[in-house]
């Protein structure tokens, strides 16, 4: 059996910076991806268009049949002026991460009021915010509850700005997706390979499946699913793919949040709507709506599409060069569907 994708995107991918770059960026091909939206979260941050521009290039040599949309970090140097700037240079979102909640989030957000001016130039320009939509833990907040005590900030400032393009990234719960429906069409989310297969069970005590927003209860799990197979233009693929040196998954003092998916993205995907009887749906979830939602057309893409067809084959136990060392997702495991380029 095969099915034809056509030019997969994934909307929320980390490609780092250095090594780890010259690492993983090539693996976007091997998943299955023609078009990908690129986090900014680097060390220092991405706030500079033209540090941007920069950095997509050096993305460009590495996979040069890639589309890479580009993003800023929000923080007090994003000023309406810079989003002008922004809007120029061919950027597609501002990515806000509140302070603290994740890898390199040590620059974000605190508060959201101050933003406002940004967030109504981005309305203007018409650029996406793309929020990780969690709250900082304390008092009555915790890595379980973090994104369900988000959400009314999300519904805020989607009543604010209606016409701003909002992502709530990487859904991991049923409150999520209920408040993303409720929401207006401007507001969709990204679900993303890795969070359709865990629940708590699964990162309690394996670093490797550990992430942010951690995974939460099969309630969720199955709401992510429903969601992801339902056809619904407002949720689309976001593969959060975030490599990590094997010695940050394993060190004693804590692992670095982050899912390896982007060598197998289109694969981990197709196999759980396999499982649910959905694989005619599965083209629209990682092809058409997020293509839709940016705004990109197949003629701004490489001619190559992909076919996904039913050729069982293991995954890799890690993928490396020259000392670095990254664990994919479900090492060693059997997958079902691969993917084939068309040239």
């Amino acid at each position: 059996m095969s099915l034809d994708l056509g030019k997969p995107g994934d909307f929320h991918v980390h490609l780092r910076d250095g090594a780890m770059k010259e690492l993983v960026t090539p693996s976007l091909r091997e998943g299955g991806v023609s078009v990908c939206f690129v986090m900014p979260n680097l060390v220092p941050p991405l706030t500079n268009p033209q540090r941007v521009l920069e950095y997509q290039k050096s993305l460009q040599k590495l996979s040069p049949r890639t589309k890479f949309l580009m993003s800023l970090y929000l923080c007090n140097e994003i000023t309406p002026e810079v989003i002008v700037a922004a809007k120029k240079a061919g950027i597609s979102g501002v990515k806000c991460y509140p302070a603290g909640v994740t890898t390199n989030s040590d620059h974000g957000v605190s508060s959201y009021e101050p933003f406002y001016p940004t967030f109504a130039e981005m309305e203007r320009q018409d650029i996406v915010l793309n929020i990780h939509g969690e709250c900082p833990s304390g008092e009555d907040i915790h890595v379980l509850n973090a994104e369900e005590k988000f959400l009314p900030t999300l519904e805020l400032l989607h009543s604010k700005f209606p016409k701003l393009r909002i992502v709530l990234e990487h859904c991991t719960s049923k409150a999520a997706i209920k408040a993303v429906k409720r929401c207006g069409p401007n507001v969709v989310a990204t679900i993303t390979a890795h969070h359709l297969y865990l629940t708590v069970d699964s990162w309690g005590g394996n670093a490797h499946n550990f992430c942010k927003p951690v995974a939460k209860f099969p309630e969720d799990r199955e709401a992510l699913i429903e969601a992801a197979t339902s056809g619904s233009p407002k949720f689309f693929f976001g593969s959060d793919s975030a490599p990590h040196p094997v010695e940050s998954k394993t060190k004693g003092k804590g692992a670095a949040a982050g899912v390896f998916t982007q060598q197998h993205a289109i694969s981990y995907v197709a196999q759980v709507f396999d499982n649910a009887g959905k694989l005619d749906k599965l083209r629209g979830f990682v092809t058409d709506f997020g293509k839709d939602f940016y705004r990109i057309n197949d003629a701004d893409l490489d001619s190559a599409t992909v076919t996904l067809v039913e050729k069982p084959f293991k995954v890799a136990d890690e993928l490396s060069k020259d000392g670095l060392t990254v664990i994919p997702f479900q090492a060693g495991e059997t997958l079902k569907w691969a993917v084939e380029w068309s040239n």
